[in-house]
């Protein structure tokens, strides 16, 4: 069976409010062919986000340029739980919704000061009129819907977590904006980042699995496809640090051969479905509004 993929790419975000490199930054792995068409692994620690985005755009032009299909992983949620949109009452109640409302009301400047918490107090009081879903704040960007303590969440609110949550133990709710280990903030700003690298390449860019549908991928499903962003977990796999890697710099080099390794032996294009026995009300919920986790 044929590679899906020519290249692999993964994307460790971060939300800093300031340029920040080295841990607990962010780091781009890229698993490509060399002229000698070996598999060579390089990595990026740009200092800020519009670095970040200035560089992987590069990266995917030149591998487009090549004729190269690429795998783009990022480790932070691509959609919301189940209901977000409605919450928000948002016209278009889907993951592209949400997207554009995020890609309207995300202010990420060069120098990597961003509204994510004023976008997040926005929303609940859009959601609830309280403080709540999101939580998290620190101190100095405590407003009047968006507190520093844990709320409690209520019922009348979209779930703690997505289905790819559940099955990937140990993930954070998207709702925890601050704190280690939290994904909320970099998907606030990381979201309207994808969205504009999708809108950049048009069909040649597909975000899984809300355009490509939850299932095993075949050559034929990404015909004319050059890029397939999809959202990745990098605790799922162990890395193994080289000498001198931070840990994000061995995260993103373990999962690129990770998911390389599966594409050669032919068992990634399932990665991309649901398992056996997975609840039709779920497939749809992932494909209209949540997203998912490759490899959950």
């Amino acid at each position: 069976m044929a590679r899906l993929f020519n290249a692999y790419v993964i994307a460790d975000w971060s939300a800093n409010a300031k340029p920040k490199t080295g841990a607990d930054s962010i780091w781009i792995g890229v698993l490509k062919r060399d002229v000698r068409f070996q598999f060579g692994f390089e990595s990026f620690n740009p200092a800020t986000r519009a670095e970040a985005e200035t560089r992987l755009n590069a990266i995917l032009d030149d591998l487009t340029r090549r004729g190269e299909r690429t795998l783009l992983g990022f480790d932070f949620p691509l959609g919301f739980p189940r209901g977000t949109g409605a919450a928000l009452k948002l016209k278009d109640e889907s993951w592209s919704g949400l997207w554009a409302f995020l890609a309207s009301n995300v202010v990420d400047k060069a120098d990597n000061t961003n509204n994510r918490f004023a976008v997040a107090n926005k929303m609940n009081r859009l959601m609830t009129g309280e403080a709540r879903p999101f939580w998290g704040s620190p101190p100095k960007d405590v407003q009047t819907w968006l507190q520093s303590t844990k709320p409690e969440h209520g019922t009348d609110v979209p779930p703690v977590l997505r289905h790819a949550e559940v099955a990937a133990k140990g993930s954070k709710s998207i709702w925890q904006i601050f704190g280690n280990g939290t994904v909320g903030s970099q998907a606030l700003v990381g979201i309207p980042a994808v969205d504009r690298m999708k809108a950049a390449r048009g069909e040649g860019f597909r975000v899984w699995p809300f355009e490509t549908g939850f299932k095993t991928l075949t050559e034929a499903d990404l015909a004319g496809v050059d890029v397939v962003a999809a959202e990745v977990y990098p605790s799922m796999v162990k890395p193994e640090p080289l000498p001198g890697e931070v840990k994000d710099q061995s995260q993103v080099r373990t999962l690129c051969q990770h998911f390389a390794r599966l594409d050669e032996a032919g068992k990634l294009a399932a990665a991309f479905g649901p398992g056996k026995d997975f609840p039709a009300d779920a497939v749809v919920d992932v494909t209209h509004e949540e997203g998912w986790v490759l490899g959950a």
